[in-house]
């Protein structure tokens, strides 16, 4: 595997696998990774002759300073795993050389996002369409592959590639879980061995409400998520809701939509943990 820190190399590099035919996968990340990322290189690499995978935490999709700072770096660790599940090139630029100069690029897919995670971190989406849109600038993939965990996100992902027209296919990731449920995030390495514990009530009040929504209405269901939440000690629900899978508006009822999706995002301690679940 070769590790790449600048643009043009990293072109050089891909600009010969094109050349002999061969088929390019992307597995945009942050780093930290984790088994969830590692099914997404997985997937890459059983789909594809080249896997580009890129480490870099993106400044502009972060609208809180503090989290930007806490957020993990483990390029190292990284690098190790993405060896052993046989990605072919890790790409890890600096921030100056992503932006060379501001983006003052402004992408706007409402109403995909102005809801949740939009509504909620103003400016999030933007900066994430930013610097996936660079990457597949950069990169030229045939493929590009996202969790589902992000289910926002890989939402507006789809409808960026659709509207500027991206000749490339977006592969959809299922959730991948801890053994006990948790979902995999590069964020619980923050939580502490109580919060830890106290987190998993998030995947298990989820869990349960997917059985308890086949004998109750979609609003009481929302309520049993939103109560159960909130008699959790040490878990602050920031928002529920229950959305179409492809508008992402919210829904009343079971039969409003032919998919419909439970997204949350609960703060457990200082840390703030996204998850979601299909009921339909």
């Amino acid at each position: 595997m070769k590790i790449i820190q600048t643009i043009k190399e990293l072109q050089a590099e891909l600009s010969i696998q094109k050349a002999a035919g061969k088929k390019i996968g992307l597995v945009p990340t942050m780093g930290a990774l984790h088994a969830g990322h590692a099914s997404l290189v997985e997937r890459s690499v059983a789909e594809n002759e080249v896997t580009v995978v890129s480490i870099f935490v993106n400044p502009t999709q972060f609208n809180d300073k503090n989290d930007l700072a806490k957020y993990p770096r483990t390029l190292e660790a990284d690098c190790q795993l993405l060896q052993s599940v046989g990605a072919s090139i890790a790409f890890a630029p600096s921030v100056d050389e992503v932006y060379p100069e501001p983006d003052t690029r402004s992408f706007s897919y409402a109403p995909l996002d102005t809801v949740m995670e939009g509504a909620f971190r103003p400016g999030h989406f933007n900066g994430v369409c930013q610097i996936v849109s660079k990457l597949f600038d950069m990169v030229q993939p045939h493929r590009a592959y996202f969790g589902e965990k992000d289910f926002q996100q890989l939402a507006i992902i789809r409808e960026m590639v659709r509207q500027m027209d991206y000749p490339l296919e977006i592969v959809g990731c299922p959730i991948v879980r801890e053994a006990d449920g948790l979902a995999m995030s590069s964020r619980n390495t923050r939580l502490s061995q109580e919060e830890r514990t106290t987190a998993l009530n998030i995947s298990r009040i989820l869990f349960e409400s997917q059985e308890y929504a086949k004998s109750h209405t979609l609003v009481e269901t929302k309520t049993f998520v939103e109560e159960g939440i909130a008699a959790v000690d040490g878990l602050r629900l920031e928002y529920y809701e229950v959305v179409d899978d492809r508008t992402l508006q919210a829904v009343r009822a079971w039969d409003e939509a032919e998919g419909v999706v439970g997204c949350i995002t609960v703060f457990c301690g200082e840390v703030r943990l996204i998850d979601n679940i299909r009921y339909v």
